[in-house]
């Protein structure tokens, strides 16, 4: 075992890929996510070298009691992999509901700060670790309908950045990586389990998988200590941006 890893969404899509790909490169994964039933699935088939922590990134204080009650080795974190988001609806901002706006901005953005901050003070104190935030090509690339989505996706950008400026000379690395279409459940939940409308959205494209992304996160943080790999776009070859509205809409 070389690492602690824990990644949040971690009970499907992107955090899932994540952790089965530190677990096989050797590393401990602490498994957070809020549905235990497929957190538990994933922890007996990746062995003695995971464990589950049922969280929601939205609360702050079961974050806390959470990393709180991890035992050694698993207290140590040495790497976060924020994979905890959701996309909800497709409406113009003026027609949109309300609750699917509060929704996104609770988990992808104050969801991701109750994380970052639980974690940051153990590597900044140990003088090493890796901070790897989950943003999407949304909080660059505009489109109709991804009005709060996209705003999200840019504070997750920016956050980024300035943990870079504010990490310097500490040891700890903050990286960033924009996946473009990925065959995850976050189509299926943006169109509210109208499959239909999931399955055309990737029409005529292959997307990446989970996989694809995990192993790019691995090597961003496989460089060497003196490398970070601070913003990483990876897309599917058959994806530009100025086909994305065409997408969604």
């Amino acid at each position: 075992m070389n690492r602690t890893v824990l990644v949040t969404g971690a009970s499907s899509g992107i955090g899932e890929a994540c952790a089965r790909t530190f677990a096989a490169a050797g590393d401990r994964v602490v498994l957070a996510a809020r549905r235990r039933d497929r957190l538990q699935r994933l922890g007996a088939e990746l062995g003695t070298g995971a464990i589950v922590a049922t969280l929601d990134v939205c609360d702050r204080a079961a974050v806390q009691t959470a990393l709180a009650s991890l035992a050694p080795p698993f207290d140590a974190v040495d790497v976060l992999v924020n994979a905890a988001g959701l996309a909800l609806g497709r409406d113009p901002i003026h027609l949109a509901d309300p609750d699917d706006g509060r929704r996104m901005v609770e988990t992808n953005i104050n969801g991701m700060l109750h994380m970052v901050q639980a974690v940051l003070p153990g590597m900044v104190a140990r003088g090493r670790g890796d901070v790897v935030l989950i943003g999407s090509i949304a909080g660059s690339r505009p489109y109709a309908g991804g009005n709060v989505y996209g705003g999200t996706k840019a504070f997750v950008a920016q956050l980024a950045a300035n943990l870079r400026a504010e990490l310097r000379g500490t040891g700890v690395r903050a990286t960033l990586v924009e996946p473009g279409t990925t065959s995850t459940e976050i189509f299926a939940v943006r169109f509210k389990g109208d499959m239909e409308k999931a399955r055309a959205a990737t029409a005529g494209l292959r997307p990446l998988s989970p996989g694809d992304v995990a192993e790019a996160v691995r090597w961003c943080i496989d460089r060497p200590a003196h490398v970070t790999l601070s913003r990483l776009e990876i897309m599917p070859s058959d994806e530009a941006p100025s086909l994305l509205g065409a997408r969604i809409e």
